[in-house]
């Protein structure tokens, strides 16, 4: 043992001698030979933990075998090593699984990203059910049961973010300026569709020779139903890509949000009759009213707690860090309490985002603002991943039933009740737009009905025993969707580019059509008061007026209630850099009558206006300015009294119009008998014989002030 004693002295004398010699040991390698101390540790100790018990039961057993000879003696256990490494996947299977998937989904969006010319071809949605397919296939032939997508965990927890994130950055003039057309294709569209479909499938499945003819017609009105509504998950994974204009990019997918109501609502009245039999008048009453309960009453719901999340940023100055969280919490609160009565929790969604945000984002700090932006896009991201991942992983896991009949007439149903209804849709509307639909238009808006997952969730929500055809009813929903994502989804940008559809521009708006567009807006709604038409014009002026005197000083804090004033701004802007400059010390020339002490040798000589640069502005005061610029426009008119030809009033001094013009015309033949009176005391008397006339009826003309000095 002294021996080795020495020896370890002697390694450690001879290492610092080292040391001396060549310095300091680098950090890397001390952090690389502690990992492999760790790591060689970590690998000695276990064996020896797992070694540790065959003595213990070695020991235990001489132990039994004593106490067994002797009769008497007592059972000595020996001390069990401490467990330094074990294994215990069931205590974090659920969370590990999850984010596992997470991270896969993520990992594979990034790669597709990273390849940009198969992302030019193939869209994303379509890439990620692929790999959702190669993923349920290796699982099922390693034996295991792939997972499958839970509606619940689907309308729970999947859905939320992506509706989130699109209410919030709802845009609301386009979605405002269409809302009608937008609410004729949601309700009117997927009404036709719904029972265009049912009712041609069940005249197909009466046909002999389908195997179909068990399928009743409430079933098939259900289906229908189902496979009719627009999908906003699939839209705003497709369209994104594809860059489409504004226009048609806020058609689809408005009708995409607001046509849930209608399916909930027909989901909800097929289902229940299908298992009474019998539809009567009173039924198809109620469930008119129950659309209009589903649809208003989630917008009512989602309504109150915008405004209770508005109202609570008002409070959150001294708190910052939380100001996220009250976004996301209100938000799917509005969600859950409208999921909870069967009203339409998308609808509720939409209408929290949308209302919330501009009071939200004017209490909150930038921070805040950029943290709720890039937390909702992230969020909305990898719940579009793992849905179409899923969605894959479900179509091998799930059980089918295949009728080429009845899959192939709902495809081509689907195509053709989509076509005939935007067009005769289209027919009506383009009677009372201004900017009227054109073929391409159409084209694109019939094109771009997709089906997603929400179309399947609905379809796995069934009850097998109410409805044996459940398992054909979700072959069919898959066949609709994998056509549309796939087909329809991969062409419809060769076919943008094909048909020269005018797509989104990449920049913004300049600050001067944004000008020119909030003065035609001002410019209507003054035409509209003058003429007494009140369009929607007039209402959004009546509202921003209501939202400025009574809104925002609720919801609003402080001095951020009160709109800036650009002058205002542009002084405190313009002595920003004015003083950077300064401080700088370089290209400013100092005005001659100020006292300068600042020496002529820091005074660079005036560059060339082709070598100037203009100042940089930063985003946030770029976004500022155009709010300014944007929002102060309306004070010019709203400090002026409207007028229309119902409320104009007669002129009192109209009747002496021809008066005043005598009066005035005397006045001034007056005025110029004054400028040729002379200046001496003997005439004062009778060249102002008229201004003293003047002065005793209370009126003073102009030139008294002339003759000022000589009165005196």
């Amino acid at each position: 043992m002294d021996r080795n004693r020495q020896l370890i002295a002697a390694a450690g004398l001879g290492l610092q001698l080292q040391q001396r010699r060549s310095g300091t040991v680098s950090v890397s390698v001390s952090v690389s030979v502690l990992v492999v101390s760790v790591a060689v540790l970590g690998c000695c100790l276990l064996p020896l933990g797992a070694a540790s018990s065959p003595s213990h039961n070695r020991d235990t057993s001489e132990n039994h075998q004593k106490s067994g000879h002797g009769g008497t003696q007592p059972t000595n256990h020996t001390k069990k090593p401490f467990p330094v490494l074990s294994f215990d996947y069931k205590h974090v299977k659920q969370p590990f699984e999850i984010f596992l998937w997470v991270l896969l989904a993520s990992l594979m969006k990034l790669g597709f990203h990273m390849m940009p010319r198969l992302s030019s071809i193939v869209p994303e949605s379509c890439l990620l059910i692929v790999v959702g397919l190669l993923v349920g296939g290796i699982i099922s032939l390693v034996g295991e049961k792939p997972p499958v997508l839970d509606s619940h965990v689907f309308f729970l927890y999947l859905l939320p973010p992506i509706i989130l994130d699109a209410g919030y950055f709802l845009p609301i003039r386009p979605f405002t300026e269409n809302i009608g057309t937008i609410l004729i294709f949601a309700v009117v569209g997927t009404l036709w569709n719904a029972f265009f479909i049912g009712g041609v499938l069940y005249g197909v499945c009466q046909i002999e020779g389908t195997n179909l003819h068990t399928v009743t017609l409430l079933p098939c009105l259900l289906f229908g139903s189902i496979i009719s509504a627009v999908d906003p998950v699939a839209v705003l994974a497709v369209f994104e890509e594809i860059h489409i204009n504004e226009l048609l990019h806020i058609l689809v997918f408005g009708e995409s949000l607001l046509n849930d109501a209608v399916t909930v609502v027909l989901y909800h009245l097929f289902e229940e009759y299908a298992g009474v039999g019998t539809v009567t008048v009173i039924d198809v009453f109620l469930g008119i009213v129950s659309f209009l309960v589903v649809s208003l009453g989630g917008v009512m719901v989602g309504a109150i707690y915008g405004v209770l999340a508005a109202f609570t940023s008002r409070f959150t100055a001294h708190a910052r860090v939380i100001e996220p969280l009250f976004v996301f919490v209100y938000s799917y609160m509005a969600y859950l309490s409208a999921e909870v009565f069967h009203l339409s929790g998308i609808m509720a969604l939409i209408a929290c985002g949308a209302i919330m945000r501009p009071y939200v984002e004017a209490n909150i700090s930038h921070k805040s603002h950029t943290t709720i932006k890039y937390f909702l896009k992230m969020s909305s991201s990898v719940s579009e991943t793992l849905i179409f991942i899923f969605l894959g992983v479900s179509t091998v896991a799930g059980s089918h039933r295949w009728n080429w009949t009845f899959v192939v007439v709902t495809i081509i149903l689907c195509m053709v009740a989509r076509v005939l209804g935007v067009i005769g849709l289209t027919h009506v509307i383009n009677k009372f737009r201004i900017v009227k639909l054109t073929t391409k238009d159409q084209f694109i808006i019939a094109y771009g009905g997709l089906r997603g997952a929400i179309a399947f969730s609905l379809g796995f929500l069934l009850d097998s025993n109410r409805f044996p055809m459940r398992d054909m009813f979700l072959t069919a929903i898959i066949t609709v969707i994998f056509f549309t994502v796939f087909v329809q989804g991969m062409t419809i940008r060769p076919l943008v580019d094909l048909l020269a559809v005018k797509k989104k521009q990449e920049t913004k708006r300049s600050i001067n059509e944004e000008i020119h567009t909030q003065f035609l807006d001002h410019l209507l709604t003054g035409i509209e008061d003058i003429c007494g038409h009140y369009g929607h014009h007039h209402w959004k002026d009546k509202l921003n007026r209501f939202n400025k005197k009574y809104v925002k000083k609720c919801l609003i804090v402080g001095e951020r209630s009160k709109e800036p004033q650009l002058i205002a701004f542009y002084h405190k802007m313009e002595m920003k850099q004015a003083i950077e400059l300064v401080e700088s010390g370089g290209g400013v020339k100092l005005p001659s009558a100020m006292p300068s002490t600042v020496s002529m040798q820091n005074i660079q000589p005036k560059k060339t206006p082709s070598e100037r640069a203009l100042p940089q502005i930063s985003k946030s005061r770029e976004e500022e300015i155009r709010k300014i610029l944007r929002t102060n426009l309306q004070k010019t008119r709203q400090r002026l009294q409207s007028y229309n030809r119902h409320t104009l009033m007669a002129d009192p001094y109209e009747d002496g119009w021809n008066e005043i013009l005598i009066k005035k015309k005397k006045m001034i033949e007056f005025e110029k008998r004054v400028r040729r009176c002379p200046t001496s005391r003997s005439d004062v008397k009778t060249c102002f014989f008229p201004v003293l006339l003047f002065l005793s009826r209370g009126r003073a003309p102009p030139v008294v002030s002339h003759f000022h000095k000589p009165l005196h």
